[in-house]
């Protein structure tokens, strides 16, 4: 399958990439179809990219590179809808905000996108702790995480799923 992105033109997917959002995301709600792609050239992010909109990708982090002691409590509706028996079987990501001055950055671990792995469906789940900020800043928790460990990449960190790396249509030959 390929799909367009603004950010990797177009993009060649195998069909276990493709994550299902029934519910679509906060504020995209007819957005259902998205994947999670890593970008070579970046050492952070991975972007969940929409496969509807080639506009619409998140950059996302898992929460656990820049808050060791995030816990997800997710609702007993959030399990079912997810179809989870347990965490064990997810992967949570937090929507990051990069601003003009990368400083800045945020991440919104109210609501994490949170995956179901071996189904492939995901939601973005509101959770019930109002300690949880919506606009968590993290520049220097992710500086200080590179300081500790300078050799292994903020992703070579992650603990998450398999990222998807895109292989652009031109690289494939399958033509542009």
């Amino acid at each position: 399958m390929i799909i367009e992105t603004s950010r990797f033109g177009r993009v060649s997917l195998n069909a276990e990439d493709l994550l299902t959002f029934p519910e679509g995301l906060l504020g995209f709600a007819d957005l259902r179809s998205f994947v999670l792609l890593d970008d070579p050239s970046d050492e952070i992010f991975a972007w969940l990219q929409s496969c509807e909109s080639p506009a619409i990708a998140f950059p996302v982090l898992e929460p656990e590179l820049f808050n060791e002691n995030y816990r997800l409590n997710l609702t007993k509706s959030d399990l079912e809808a997810l179809r989870l028996a347990s965490m064990k079987e997810a992967r949570a990501f937090s929507i990051i905000t990069v601003p003009e001055d990368p400083t800045l950055m945020t991440a919104n671990l109210k609501a994490p996108i949170v995956i179901n792995v071996k189904e492939k469906t995901a939601r973005q789940c509101v959770l019930q702790d109002n300690n949880l900020a919506i606009r968590e800043p993290i520049f220097s928790k992710l500086q200080q995480r590179v300081v500790s460990n300078p050799t292994v990449s903020i992703k070579g960190q992650s603990a998450g799923m398999d990222v998807a790396t895109p292989l652009r249509a031109a690289d494939s030959g399958q033509g542009v």
